[in-house]
């Protein structure tokens, strides 16, 4: 699809959108999530989009890194590159190569609240593609020669994408704060001393305690229906017996912040600071998800908003930026600032306050209501114009615990939420000492 006929038709769905009317038919194309539960108990979502003979296939289980016991940092990423090695069936390495042969493409990904596995083939390859993915859910074979080298390549990875990054050490720190006491705060990539201890007996009991097909929620997106699939699944995900003895999540509540913290990291890296305050928000599905979504949109989520306006376009700051994001057990609000040539940190701090507090007492004007669900409707469409974006963000709103009905309702949430409500949930997380700001700074003389 050409670009420019995309954004006439997402300006034309925004419209739709802030009007009420439903945004699930475009082109002859039909959104609506269509589901069913096999007999083991695995749920199953397809996503349709026929503009391509192409599918895009996620088995997400309910189970990330904060469900690690005390000291097992990491297992739960440990497990997913294991997941790529031997089974009964095929050797180590074998399911990406064919996938690869197949002319296909795939990867997982780990997170707090989740792990998935996806790959995205032709329609007439999924068929196998599913059998293998079935088989390494029951069939995974863990050795010693291949579970200590792959132990090393996640050490590795922690070194090139945490340790040698300032901005991700600032990131753990900040969520050690914000999550004190809770799963949250442990790095998903794990600790690098507790994952060099991490052993096959560790990764296996790891995969028996959480791999089963009643943990698991399978979602395809792309040129498929509910009436292709549920035969498949039923065939080949279907015989795969509930496992009846998996582990249920069990976490304790995260605690309010009761008073202001401030985490900093200086690194010789960082040529400039930037300073930013974060806050504790809302867990996926809460009343108030979209109120603040819409009121961090308004503040700092864009050209528009009044950070960048302010701040940006006052010469004060070089980067303003802000978002609201949720999972399962909570979520997080933050605002992110670079300050300018010639501005200190304390300048950009005390004018971050400034337009922080006149916007909890004003709340949003009605244009600035408009256009801050304009452009998140926005983001929706463009959302539902990529097959891994809609098959991620379902799966991880179901796997927290969402139903297809809150999801499917998101867009007429964000259209009806008034000044009122935006003023009103921002002043309930935003206002007071309630925050942790963090500051990545050069290294000083």
């Amino acid at each position: 699809m050409m670009p420019g006929l995309l954004r006439t038709i997402a300006v034309l769905l925004v419209a739709g959108i802030l009007l009420g009317a439903p945004a699930t038919a475009q082109l002859g194309n039909d959104w609506s999530p269509q589901t069913f539960t096999l007999s083991n108990g695995m749920r199953a979502v397809v996503l349709p989009d026929h503009r391509a003979p192409v599918v895009t296939h996620m088995i997400w289980y309910r189970v990330g890194s904060a469900d690690e016991v005390r000291g097992k940092s990491g297992l739960a990423h440990f497990l997913e590159h294991l997941m790529f090695k031997a089974t009964k069936d095929r050797p180590a390495g074998e399911y990406s190569k064919i996938v690869a042969r197949n002319g296909g493409q795939d990867n997982a990904a780990t997170w707090l609240d989740y792990t998935n596995y996806h790959f995205r083939v032709a329609k007439d390859r999924l068929q196998l593609m599913m059998r293998m993915e079935a088989d390494r859910m029951v069939n995974l074979q863990l050795a010693d020669t291949e579970v200590l080298p792959e132990r090393g390549v996640v050490q590795e990875e922690r070194r090139q994408n945490v340790d040698s990054s300032p901005a991700a050490i600032l990131d753990e720190l900040v969520y050690a704060k914000l999550f004190a006491g809770h799963p949250y705060a442990v790095p998903v990539i794990g600790r690098m001393d507790e994952v060099a201890k991490l052993t096959r007996a560790d990764a296996v009991d790891w995969y028996r305690t959480w791999y089963g097909p009643e943990n698991a929620i399978l979602v395809v997106s792309g040129d498929m229906t509910a009436a292709e699939l549920k035969p498949l699944a039923e065939a080949i995900y279907g015989a795969i017996p509930r496992r009846g003895d998996l582990k249920v999540r069990a976490w304790p509540p995260v605690k309010p912040i009761t008073e202001s913290a401030e985490v900093v990291y200086r690194d010789p890296k960082v040529s400039q600071a930037t300073w930013s305050r974060n806050w504790l928000g809302v867990k996926m599905g809460h009343p108030d998800a979209a109120a603040l979504q819409v009121g961090m949109q308004v503040l700092a989520g864009g050209r528009t908003s009044r950070f960048y306006r302010e701040l940006v376009e006052g010469g004060k700051a070089v980067m303003a930026h802000g978002s609201s994001s949720e999972m399962e057990a909570a979520g997080t609000l933050a605002i992110n600032l670079t300050p300018a040539q010639g501005t200190s940190v304390e300048d950009i701090r005390a004018a971050s306050v400034l337009i922080t507090n006149r916007f909890l007492d004003q709340g949003p004007t009605a244009e600035e209501l408009t256009r801050a669900k304009s452009m998140l409707a926005a983001e929706a469409v463009f959302r539902r114009d990529n097959q891994m974006d809609m098959a991620n963000w379902y799966g991880a709103m179901l796997t927290a615990g969402m139903s297809i009905r809150q999801i499917v309702d998101q867009d007429a949430r964000i259209a009806s939420v008034t000044a009122a409500d935006v003023k009103a949930a921002m002043n309930r997380y935003l206002r007071g000492p309630r925050y942790v700001d963090s500051l990545l700074a050069p290294v000083t003389p």
